[in-house]
């Protein structure tokens, strides 16, 4: 079962003067919302502890990229390996994964010695958005005009819980 979880960063507030209900999509996904992200499988795990990584921004590319992965028509049947990888902007790490079939292996480049932490597709694709719906009702409940954001409405409208 994969297990997907952050911690917002105490180092890096939000500005106090934001507009959670008219901030820009450039802004909810990478300026706000700072922390750690990790992606667990079992007993391995795949965590950042550099405290600026945009959280929303993690889920959010997260659910494009189980898209991204599924775009082969042969779906779970497809011998072709399929490539996304997820780019943390401040930094030249990535998270890369790489489906083959029905299963995807994801690989952190600051942790080159880990051999790939497998995953179902499908349960990859779940999993992501449950924590995009997650990540945004916890930031929804530290800041209520969040909720009234029509850019929070389309991406959630976007990736609908499976």
């Amino acid at each position: 079962m994969i297990d997907l979880g952050y911690a917002l960063s105490r180092r890096f507030p939000d500005p106090p003067q934001t507009d959670y209900r008219t901030a820009d999509v450039r802004a909810l996904r990478h300026d706000l919302f700072c922390g750690d992200v990790y992606l667990a499988e079992g007993e391995r795990e795949l965590s950042t502890a550099w405290g600026w990584v945009p959280v929303l921004d993690f889920a959010w590319a997260l659910c494009d990229i189980a898209e991204q992965l599924d775009r082969d028509p042969a779906g779970s049947r497809a011998a072709r390996p399929q490539h996304a990888e997820f780019d943390f902007t401040e930094s030249t790490d990535r998270l890369r994964f790489v489906r083959r079939f029905g299963h995807v292996d994801v690989t952190a480049d600051w942790l080159p010695d880990e051999p790939p932490l497998p995953v179902r597709h499908a349960e990859l694709r779940r999993e992501a958005r449950d924590f995009l719906h997650d990540v945004v009702a916890d930031l929804t409940d530290m800041h209520e005009d969040l909720a009234g954001n029509p850019a929070m409405w389309a991406l959630l409208s976007r990736f609908p819980r499976v």
